[in-house]
């Protein structure tokens, strides 16, 4: 699934002399959290948020950092705090680095973009001109209709193998063992703890083909450690 295929077409965006009040009038009437700073072509230019108006003179947010703390801060940082806090146009308080995809972005690489930079959303660009935003909330729109893609019917030789192989990304695997009968797989062994015991049976699950899963797997914390030390 691409970014175009997720993506909010109808994106809300601001000029750079749009003031911050009607930039938070905007972020309350259209509940978003963030909105694109654009010029008159359409070419993004910076991302303007909620975080970006919470230290704000008018609500008696800014920061008041001690005068020791001015001595060490570097002044070009304190100018920019000042700017920020009392800035009255988007331009002055917008977020100009913005990270942004293109439409062909697989929605997979926007999610790990997403987190690696926590952030809550992307814009998608064409040639420097913004066509669309990908949310949090696209990427679990996205989730809700996206069908896995069906899998050939396996053999229960070739199934049990399958969950094997999927069994070995757990990493408890080595003392798991499992019988395939009708595409139910049955689970048995032991492991150290709930959590593994957990993970052997979302591994079986989430192997195509299986149609459900008997988890047999005991919990012995001591004798697993006492089998590892043999």
């Amino acid at each position: 699934m691409r970014a175009d295929e997720i993506m909010s077409i109808d994106v809300v965006t601001v000029s750079p002399e749009t003031h911050i009040r009607d930039v938070a009038r905007k972020l309350l009437e259209r509940g978003v959290s963030a909105l694109p700073v654009v010029d008159d072509g359409g070419r993004i230019l910076g991302i303007i948020s909620e975080g970006d108006l919470m230290r704000r003179r008018e609500s008696g947010t800014e920061r008041h950092p001690s005068w020791w703390l001015r001595l060490l801060q570097n002044p070009g940082d304190t100018a920019a705090d000042y700017v920020k806090s009392h800035g009255q146009y988007a331009k002055d308080v917008m977020t100009r680095k913005v990270i942004t995809v293109s439409e062909s972005t697989p929605a997979g690489e926007i999610a790990a973009i997403l987190e690696k930079h926590r952030i809550k959303r992307v814009p998608v660009v064409r040639e420097g001109k913004i066509v669309g935003i990908v949310s949090r909330a696209n990427l679990l729109h996205g989730l809700i209709v996206q069908k896995p893609p069906s899998a050939p019917a396996q053999s229960p030789v070739g199934l049990r193998k399958a969950v094997l192989r999927e069994l070995r990304e757990t990493g408890v695997h080595s003392m798991i063992d499992a019988v395939v009968a009708d595409g139910v797989v049955h689970l048995w062994g032991v492991v150290e703890t709930e959590g593994a015991k957990s993970a052997v049976q979302v591994a079986a699950e989430g192997t195509d083909g299986v149609k459900s899963v008997v988890n047999h797997v005991s919990v012995f914390p001591r004798l697993v450690g006492a089998l590892a030390d043999l």
